[in-house]
């Protein structure tokens, strides 16, 4: 649960980092990635822990599948809460393919 949590914590960063500056489109976009970089660093210092903990434990494809599906869960929040999107039904329905497609990666069959 350990490299969950901070695959969690990564993602926040990281969603910020790629997405954040969306509310501040007047500002020049020099500012906008010096604060993406500065911000995607703090990301790094969750991320790399989180692969190094859990890498044996998970293969790397498992690592990568639970990341995106953090990603998809951190980045719905975001949208909703910080870019004020709603989530249409088609958005939801992809997404959920794209988190039903971890059977296929943690599937037992061979």
């Amino acid at each position: 649960m350990v490299t969950v949590g901070l695959l969690f914590i990564s993602n926040i960063f990281m969603t910020f980092a790629w997405y954040g500056h969306l509310r501040f489109r007047g500002s020049a976009l020099w500012k906008a990635i010096l604060a993406s970089w500065l911000i995607a660093f703090a990301e790094y210092c969750f991320q790399v822990p989180a692969n190094r903990l859990g890498y044996g434990r998970f293969t790397g494809a498992q690592l990568k599948t639970i990341q995106e599906a953090v990603s998809l869960t951190v980045f719905c929040v975001f949208s909703v809460t910080y870019l004020k999107e709603a989530l249409t039904w088609n958005v939801i329905a992809g997404f959920g393919m794209m988190i039903g497609a971890i059977g296929l990666v943690f599937g037992t069959w061979r």
